[in-house]
């Protein structure tokens, strides 16, 4: 589907300019901000189908993933109503990348290293937040931050693990370290905003951060051969 990356990049562009206020058409956020999500999945789907039994258990967790943020992104097009079930769907989505990134061989913490880097990580983005998280939700951020530096940890740990060989695994498990780094700080990002003050042009680091993250995680299932 050589059209599906520039509908996607044009279906983020809009959903952007909506949220930031840029288009004034408020409606737009509700049609491009699912759409460009379902676009990754789309993207996803056509990858990784010719892998052995690992190959697929990673194909269907990430899809899980992509599938649960679609969720999440629905959900937070209420932003008050909709932030607790939105931030339970990223969470259950995080577990399913989680899970996406032990596949193939790789152990959990194969490398020590990413997971003491984002822990410091994870402690500062707590650090700054907590004053402005109401009680009632601090005890799900923290679950929510935990799961969210573990995946972006796991998917360092393996992409320096499988660099040790095949090149070609090493540039797919790359994508996803990518990913997983830049869904850490998406999200802190959001959170800065709603928690601990404006972030200036927020929508648009925000969202464009995460679907950088996202596509980065689909593109590292492999691709079909020709």
């Amino acid at each position: 589907m050589p059209l599906l990356f520039p509908a996607f990049l044009v279906s983020a562009a809009l959903a952007i300019a909506s949220a930031s206020g840029l288009l004034a058409a408020p409606w737009l956020l509700w049609l491009t901000k699912p759409l460009t999500t379902l676009l990754v999945i789309a993207h996803a789907a056509q990858r990784g189908r010719e892998n052995g039994r690992s190959g697929q258990a990673l194909r269907r967790a990430v899809l899980a993933g992509l599938g649960l943020s679609l969720l999440g992104d629905v959900a937070l097009l209420w932003p008050r109503e909709g932030f607790l079930p939105g931030l339970v769907a990223f969470l259950l989505a995080h577990l399913a990348y989680l899970v996406a990134f032990t596949r193939g061989g790789v152990r959990f913490i194969a490398h020590r290293g990413p997971f003491v880097v984002y822990a410091v990580v994870a402690g500062a983005v707590l650090w700054r937040l907590w004053p402005g998280v109401p009680g009632a939700l601090r005890a799900p951020v923290i679950a929510y931050v935990l799961c969210l530096a573990a995946m972006a940890a796991q998917a360092a740990a393996r992409w320096l693990l499988l660099s040790e060989g095949s090149t070609v695994q090493a540039r797919l498990a790359r994508r996803a370290a990518l990913g997983g780094g830049l869904f850490l700080v998406s999200d802190a990002l959001l959170a800065t905003n709603k928690f601990a003050g404006p972030v200036p042009l927020a929508s648009l680091w925000v969202l464009a951060s995460y679907w950088a993250a996202q596509w980065l995680i689909a593109s590292a299932l492999p691709p079909q051969r020709r």
